[in-house]
């Protein structure tokens, strides 16, 4: 089950990562390089952090072509993607929410420490977007006050506490994503968002 939804995370992030793309005016260069970083980018740096080798990409090359072609096909239904835009912000809250879980467990595999394996599912969540923002001269979403960094951390704390106390992994992993995909929701619906850092003040 995670894989098949890996794919689709994948694929989500690499659309999103074309839009941002064309908001930029980028070529198709720009589009596929793009897509990759977005799609790839947490998975990526969290494994070269923590020397996990090889990269997802590296182990799968066949990742490279499903988020090319996706990125390409977003290219063409650019025009009617605004009627899909809930159904886009629901796939975006999974792959964040799948991702975080997927990170989490990588750093387990490794026995890692239990702060590193939150940090592994926090990065594998949310730098591929930061990637992608600082690349299209955007503030990342994750430095904003809107909840998405901890939707992260939320689903990797119940993911990990499951587990911890010996809960079965694929309830735990349910549990986990159905949560921090609620919260991701509500948070989008509701405008629920953490407290901003303000200063106004000349130094």
């Amino acid at each position: 089950m995670l894989g098949a939804m890996y794919i689709v995370a994948i694929i989500v992030e690499a659309m999103s990562a074309a839009l941002a793309a064309g908001r930029r005016s980028m070529d198709w260069v720009g589009v596929c390089m793009l897509r990759s970083i977005t799609a790839l980018g947490g998975g990526s740096v969290r494994d070269m952090l923590l020397g996990h080798y090889p990269l997802s990409w590296g182990k799968h090359p066949h990742y490279l072509l499903i988020t090319a072609a996706a990125a390409l096909f977003t290219i063409f239904i650019a025009r009617f993607m605004y009627r899909l835009r809930k159904i886009f912000l629901l796939l975006d809250a999974v792959g964040l929410v799948l991702f975080t879980v997927i990170g989490c467990n990588v750093a387990l595999e490794m026995q890692q420490p239990f702060i590193i394996v939150i940090t592994a599912g926090l990065i594998t969540g949310c730098v591929g977007g930061v990637l992608r923002d600082m690349l299209c001269a955007d503030i990342p979403l994750l430095f904003r006050s809107e909840l998405y960094a901890t939707v992260s951390v939320v689903t990797g704390l119940i993911y990990v506490g499951g587990l911890r106390v010996e809960l079965p992994h694929d309830l735990v992993t349910i549990l986990a994503m159905a949560v921090g995909l609620v919260l991701r929701i509500m948070a989008l619906r509701f405008n629920w968002s953490m407290p901003k850092f303000v200063y106004t003040r000349d130094l």
